[in-house]
C-alpha cells in the first residue's frame, strides 16, 4: 500500500490543522492506521492509531485532548485533526500502515509509510 500523507503547514500555537492521508494500491480498511512524527534528530515517535478491527483509538500522553484520529475506509484515507497547537508539536509528522490490531504505538508494528508531511507551530 502506497501513502501520502498531507496537510501540514505553518500555524501559530493555539491554532488547528488538518493532516490527510491517502492510501492507494490495497484498501486502507484492511490496514491498522498510525500518525507518528519525527524531529531532526530524534527518533520517530507515536502520535495516535486507530485499528481497522474494531476502530479503537490510542493516543501519545503528549497530545491526548487536543488531537483525534479518525478514518473513512470508503475513502481510503486516515486524518489527524489538530487542536491548541503548541511549538513542540512541530515535526514532521508521518502515516503508517499496520497489519496488526494491538500494541499500535510501537513502531515496529507497522509494514509501511509514506513520505511525512511540515507542521510548523510558532510561538
Amino acid at each position: 500500500v502506497q501513502l501520502q500523507a498531507s496537510g501540514g503547514g505553518l500555524v501559530q500555537a493555539g491554532g488547528s490543522l488538518r493532516l490527510s492521508c491517502a492510501a492507494s494500491g490495497r484498501s486502507v480498511s484492511a490496514y491498522s492506521m498510525g500518525w507518528f512524527r519525527q524531529v531532526l534528530g530524534k527518533e520517530r515517535e507515536f502520535v495516535a492509531s486507530i485499528s481497522y478491527r474494531d476502530r479503537t483509538t490510542k493516543y501519545a500522553d503528549s497530545v491526548k485532548g487536543r488531537f483525534t484520529i479518525s478514518r473513512n475506509n470508503a475513502a481510503h484515507t486516515v486524518a489527524l485533526q489538530m487542536n491548541s497547537l503548541k511549538p513542540e508539536d512541530t515535526a514532521l509528522y508521518y502515516c503508517e500502515a499496520s497489519g496488526h490490531y494491538n500494541n499500535l504505538w510501537e513502531r515496529r508494528r507497522y509494514d509501511y509509510w509514506g513520505q511525512g508531511t511540515l507542521v510548523t507551530v510558532s510561538s
